[in-house]
Protein backbone atom coordinates (compact mmCIF):
# COMPACT_ATOMS: atom_id res chain seq x y z
CA UNK A 1 0.00 0.00 0.00
CA UNK A 2 1.24 3.37 -0.60
CA UNK A 3 2.23 5.87 1.24
CA UNK A 4 -0.76 8.25 -0.08
CA UNK A 5 -3.15 5.79 0.35
CA UNK A 6 -2.27 5.27 3.98
CA UNK A 7 -2.25 9.28 4.53
CA UNK A 8 -6.01 9.01 2.85
CA UNK A 9 -6.82 6.11 5.14
CA UNK A 10 -5.47 7.52 7.99
CA UNK A 11 -7.11 11.69 7.43
CA UNK A 12 -10.61 9.36 6.26
CA UNK A 13 -10.40 7.28 9.46
CA UNK A 14 -9.35 10.55 11.44
CA UNK A 15 -12.46 12.27 10.20
CA UNK A 16 -14.80 9.38 10.90
CA UNK A 17 -14.26 10.05 14.81
CA UNK A 18 -14.85 13.53 14.74
CA UNK A 19 -17.99 14.34 17.12
CA UNK A 20 -19.97 12.26 19.75
CA UNK A 21 -22.30 10.65 17.16
CA UNK A 22 -22.62 7.02 15.52
CA UNK A 23 -19.86 6.11 13.44
CA UNK A 24 -21.92 3.37 11.43
CA UNK A 25 -19.89 3.45 8.36
CA UNK A 26 -18.82 -0.54 9.26
CA UNK A 27 -20.14 -0.94 12.16
CA UNK A 28 -20.64 -5.19 13.16
CA UNK A 29 -23.93 -6.00 12.97
CA UNK A 30 -25.83 -7.01 15.47
CA UNK A 31 -28.83 -6.67 17.34
CA UNK A 32 -27.83 -6.03 21.13
CA UNK A 33 -24.30 -4.28 22.04
CA UNK A 34 -22.57 -7.05 24.28
CA UNK A 35 -22.58 -7.28 27.96
CA UNK A 36 -19.31 -5.41 28.50
CA UNK A 37 -20.42 -2.55 26.48
CA UNK A 38 -23.77 -1.87 28.28
CA UNK A 39 -21.80 -1.40 31.62
CA UNK A 40 -19.80 1.42 31.05
CA UNK A 41 -21.25 4.99 31.04
CA UNK A 42 -18.39 7.02 30.25
CA UNK A 43 -15.69 6.84 27.40
CA UNK A 44 -15.96 5.71 24.40
CA UNK A 45 -16.91 2.35 22.39
CA UNK A 46 -14.67 1.93 19.73
CA UNK A 47 -14.14 -0.58 17.42
CA UNK A 48 -10.64 -1.52 15.12
CA UNK A 49 -11.40 -3.60 11.60
CA UNK A 50 -8.61 -5.05 9.05
CA UNK A 51 -10.20 -6.23 5.60
CA UNK A 52 -8.74 -7.87 3.14
CA UNK A 53 -10.35 -7.93 -0.38
CA UNK A 54 -10.39 -9.72 -3.78
CA UNK A 55 -11.70 -7.84 -6.60
CA UNK A 56 -10.59 -5.80 -9.30
CA UNK A 57 -7.42 -3.47 -9.64
CA UNK A 58 -9.47 -0.49 -10.06
CA UNK A 59 -12.69 0.88 -11.79
CA UNK A 60 -13.57 -0.65 -14.81
CA UNK A 61 -10.67 -3.13 -14.95
CA UNK A 62 -10.92 -6.95 -15.37
CA UNK A 63 -7.78 -7.91 -14.21
CA UNK A 64 -8.31 -9.23 -10.33
CA UNK A 65 -6.24 -8.74 -7.43
CA UNK A 66 -5.55 -8.83 -3.59
CA UNK A 67 -6.05 -5.41 -1.64
CA UNK A 68 -6.45 -4.06 2.23
CA UNK A 69 -7.57 -1.56 4.42
CA UNK A 70 -7.82 -0.67 7.97
CA UNK A 71 -11.13 0.78 9.29
CA UNK A 72 -12.58 2.22 12.71
CA UNK A 73 -15.55 2.89 14.47
CA UNK A 74 -16.33 5.17 17.64
CA UNK A 75 -20.03 5.75 19.80
CA UNK A 76 -20.89 6.90 22.88
CA UNK A 77 -21.83 4.08 25.79
CA UNK A 78 -25.53 4.50 25.76
CA UNK A 79 -26.20 5.03 21.64
CA UNK A 80 -27.77 2.34 20.05
CA UNK A 81 -25.72 -0.13 17.70
CA UNK A 82 -26.79 -0.47 14.87
CA UNK A 83 -26.32 -2.30 11.47
CA UNK A 84 -23.52 -1.48 9.11
CA UNK A 85 -22.78 -3.04 5.80
CA UNK A 86 -19.11 -3.52 4.64
CA UNK A 87 -19.40 -1.55 1.19
CA UNK A 88 -21.01 1.39 3.63
CA UNK A 89 -18.65 4.74 3.91
CA UNK A 90 -16.69 5.96 6.58
CA UNK A 91 -19.89 8.15 8.90
CA UNK A 92 -21.19 8.95 11.62
CA UNK A 93 -25.22 10.31 12.45
CA UNK A 94 -25.24 13.44 13.75
CA UNK A 95 -29.48 12.97 13.78
CA UNK A 96 -29.88 8.99 15.19
CA UNK A 97 -33.62 7.82 15.82
CA UNK A 98 -34.33 4.73 16.05
CA UNK A 99 -35.41 4.71 12.47
CA UNK A 100 -33.49 7.21 10.81
CA UNK A 101 -30.10 8.41 10.72
CA UNK A 102 -28.23 11.48 8.94
CA UNK A 103 -24.29 12.48 8.96
CA UNK A 104 -21.22 13.19 7.06
CA UNK A 105 -19.80 10.17 5.50
CA UNK A 106 -16.67 9.45 3.11
CA UNK A 107 -14.80 7.14 0.79
CA UNK A 108 -11.47 6.59 -0.68
CA UNK A 109 -11.50 5.64 -4.09
CA UNK A 110 -8.58 3.62 -5.51
CA UNK A 111 -6.22 4.76 -8.05
CA UNK A 112 -6.51 3.64 -11.65
CA UNK A 113 -2.42 2.57 -12.07
CA UNK A 114 -2.71 1.27 -16.02
CA UNK A 115 0.29 -0.47 -15.50
CA UNK A 116 -1.65 -2.47 -13.46
CA UNK A 117 -3.75 -3.77 -16.47
CA UNK A 118 -1.64 -4.20 -19.31
CA UNK A 119 -4.78 -3.72 -21.51
CA UNK A 120 -5.26 -0.13 -20.08
CA UNK A 121 -1.24 1.01 -21.06
CA UNK A 122 -2.80 3.77 -23.64
CA UNK A 123 -5.36 5.27 -20.94
CA UNK A 124 -4.56 7.89 -18.17
CA UNK A 125 -4.14 7.29 -14.77
CA UNK A 126 -6.59 8.30 -12.14
CA UNK A 127 -5.30 9.91 -9.06
CA UNK A 128 -6.36 8.02 -5.51
CA UNK A 129 -9.56 9.52 -4.50
CA UNK A 130 -11.21 10.72 -1.35
CA UNK A 131 -14.86 10.85 -1.21
CA UNK A 132 -16.55 13.23 1.37
CA UNK A 133 -20.27 13.61 1.31
CA UNK A 134 -23.57 12.75 3.90
CA UNK A 135 -25.40 9.71 4.13
CA UNK A 136 -29.29 9.10 4.97
CA UNK A 137 -30.53 5.56 6.79
CA UNK A 138 -33.99 4.60 6.72
CA UNK A 139 -35.47 1.78 8.66
CA UNK A 140 -38.93 0.97 8.06
CA UNK A 141 -38.98 -2.10 9.69
CA UNK A 142 -36.10 -3.26 11.98
CA UNK A 143 -34.90 -5.95 9.74
CA UNK A 144 -34.50 -3.74 6.83
CA UNK A 145 -32.30 -0.91 5.77
CA UNK A 146 -32.59 1.62 3.22
CA UNK A 147 -29.30 4.04 2.95
CA UNK A 148 -28.28 6.63 0.04
CA UNK A 149 -25.01 8.49 0.19
CA UNK A 150 -23.81 11.53 -1.73
CA UNK A 151 -20.65 12.52 -2.17
CA UNK A 152 -18.10 14.93 -4.22
CA UNK A 153 -14.55 12.95 -5.15
CA UNK A 154 -11.26 15.18 -4.77
CA UNK A 155 -8.21 14.60 -6.15
CA UNK A 156 -9.22 11.64 -8.05
CA UNK A 157 -12.85 11.61 -10.27
CA UNK A 158 -13.84 15.77 -9.62
CA UNK A 159 -17.38 14.89 -9.65
CA UNK A 160 -20.57 13.80 -7.50
CA UNK A 161 -20.92 10.22 -7.00
CA UNK A 162 -23.97 8.76 -5.04
CA UNK A 163 -25.13 5.25 -3.77
CA UNK A 164 -28.47 3.56 -2.80
CA UNK A 165 -28.57 0.22 -1.19
CA UNK A 166 -30.79 -2.04 0.54
CA UNK A 167 -30.25 -4.71 3.36
CA UNK A 168 -31.92 -7.24 4.66
CA UNK A 169 -31.08 -7.97 7.99
CA UNK A 170 -31.39 -11.76 10.07
CA UNK A 171 -29.85 -12.50 13.20
CA UNK A 172 -29.33 -16.05 14.44
CA UNK A 173 -27.67 -16.84 17.64
CA UNK A 174 -24.02 -15.56 16.76
CA UNK A 175 -24.44 -15.10 13.23
CA UNK A 176 -25.64 -12.22 11.62
CA UNK A 177 -26.78 -12.38 8.20
CA UNK A 178 -27.61 -9.16 5.67
CA UNK A 179 -28.24 -9.02 1.87
CA UNK A 180 -29.86 -6.76 -0.97
CA UNK A 181 -29.63 -5.12 -4.19
CA UNK A 182 -26.82 -2.22 -5.01
CA UNK A 183 -26.73 1.22 -7.21
CA UNK A 184 -24.11 3.71 -8.25
CA UNK A 185 -24.94 6.46 -10.04
CA UNK A 186 -22.48 9.25 -10.92
CA UNK A 187 -22.37 12.99 -12.77
CA UNK A 188 -20.83 13.25 -16.43
CA UNK A 189 -17.39 14.27 -14.94
CA UNK A 190 -17.49 10.94 -12.32
CA UNK A 191 -18.29 9.27 -15.25
CA UNK A 192 -16.28 10.70 -18.25
CA UNK A 193 -13.46 9.95 -15.47
CA UNK A 194 -12.98 6.41 -15.81
CA UNK A 195 -15.00 5.91 -18.94
CA UNK A 196 -14.70 8.60 -21.17
CA UNK A 197 -11.84 8.04 -23.78
CA UNK A 198 -9.89 11.32 -24.98
CA UNK A 199 -8.56 11.66 -28.77
CA UNK A 200 -5.12 10.83 -27.75
CA UNK A 201 -5.97 7.74 -25.86
CA UNK A 202 -7.94 6.67 -28.56
CA UNK A 203 -4.63 7.46 -31.05
CA UNK A 204 -2.83 4.76 -29.22
CA UNK A 205 -4.93 1.93 -29.87
CA UNK A 206 -5.00 2.73 -33.84
CA UNK A 207 -8.73 3.02 -34.47
CA UNK A 208 -9.33 -0.37 -31.93
CA UNK A 209 -11.03 2.24 -29.51
CA UNK A 210 -12.89 5.28 -30.40
CA UNK A 211 -13.38 8.48 -28.77
CA UNK A 212 -15.84 8.31 -25.87
CA UNK A 213 -17.83 11.32 -23.80
CA UNK A 214 -19.29 9.77 -21.14
CA UNK A 215 -22.68 11.65 -19.92
CA UNK A 216 -24.00 11.17 -15.60
CA UNK A 217 -26.59 8.76 -14.84
CA UNK A 218 -26.85 4.85 -13.43
CA UNK A 219 -23.40 3.45 -13.64
CA UNK A 220 -24.28 0.36 -12.24
CA UNK A 221 -26.23 -2.07 -10.57
CA UNK A 222 -25.50 -5.10 -8.35
CA UNK A 223 -26.61 -7.20 -5.56
CA UNK A 224 -24.46 -7.76 -2.22
CA UNK A 225 -24.78 -10.05 0.71
CA UNK A 226 -22.12 -10.55 4.23
CA UNK A 227 -22.66 -12.66 7.21
CA UNK A 228 -20.66 -11.90 10.69
CA UNK A 229 -19.52 -14.28 13.18
CA UNK A 230 -18.94 -13.09 16.90
CA UNK A 231 -16.42 -14.86 18.79
CA UNK A 232 -16.73 -13.29 21.80
CA UNK A 233 -18.12 -10.13 23.01
CA UNK A 234 -15.18 -8.30 21.81
CA UNK A 235 -14.33 -9.96 18.47
CA UNK A 236 -15.92 -10.54 15.33
CA UNK A 237 -15.32 -11.99 11.34
CA UNK A 238 -17.15 -10.76 8.81
CA UNK A 239 -17.54 -12.65 5.29
CA UNK A 240 -18.91 -10.49 2.25
CA UNK A 241 -19.04 -10.73 -1.48
CA UNK A 242 -21.11 -8.32 -4.27
CA UNK A 243 -21.65 -8.61 -8.16
CA UNK A 244 -22.19 -5.28 -9.80
CA UNK A 245 -22.82 -4.50 -13.52
CA UNK A 246 -21.95 -1.57 -15.91
CA UNK A 247 -25.08 0.17 -17.05
CA UNK A 248 -25.60 3.81 -18.89
CA UNK A 249 -22.89 5.41 -20.62
CA UNK A 250 -20.85 3.19 -18.56
CA UNK A 251 -21.45 -0.23 -19.77
CA UNK A 252 -21.73 1.39 -23.29
CA UNK A 253 -18.15 2.67 -22.96
CA UNK A 254 -14.73 1.32 -24.88
CA UNK A 255 -12.95 0.92 -21.25
CA UNK A 256 -16.18 -1.80 -20.51
CA UNK A 257 -16.33 -2.88 -23.66
CA UNK A 258 -13.01 -3.50 -25.02
CA UNK A 259 -10.48 -2.74 -22.06
CA UNK A 260 -12.37 -3.73 -19.14
CA UNK A 261 -15.61 -6.15 -18.35
CA UNK A 262 -19.00 -4.86 -17.31
CA UNK A 263 -19.26 -7.51 -15.07
CA UNK A 264 -17.13 -7.64 -11.66
CA UNK A 265 -17.39 -9.63 -8.73
CA UNK A 266 -15.29 -8.68 -5.26
CA UNK A 267 -15.28 -10.87 -2.01
CA UNK A 268 -13.70 -10.16 1.35
CA UNK A 269 -13.38 -11.13 4.79
CA UNK A 270 -12.73 -8.54 7.64
CA UNK A 271 -11.86 -8.88 11.30
CA UNK A 272 -12.83 -6.31 14.25
CA UNK A 273 -12.10 -5.84 18.21
CA UNK A 274 -14.30 -3.35 20.11
CA UNK A 275 -13.34 -2.18 23.50
CA UNK A 276 -14.35 0.57 25.69
CA UNK A 277 -11.91 3.41 27.12
CA UNK A 278 -12.24 6.01 29.45
CA UNK A 279 -11.25 9.13 27.28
Amino acid sequence: MSKRLLALVAASAAAATIGAGVANAADIPMEQPPAAVEAVNDGWIVTLKGTGTFGPQFEGSSKYGLSGYPGISIRRPGQPWKFGAPDDGFGFAIVNTPWLQIGPVARIRPERDVSDDHKFRGMDDVDWGIEPGAFVEVYPVDVFRIRGELRYGLWGSDGFVGNVSADYIQRFDRFTVSFGPRTEIGDKDFTNTYYGVSRAEAAFYNGRITPYKADGGVKSVGFAGAVTYDWTENWSTTAFGAYNKLVGDAGKSPVAKKLGDKDSVTVGLGLAYSFSTNW
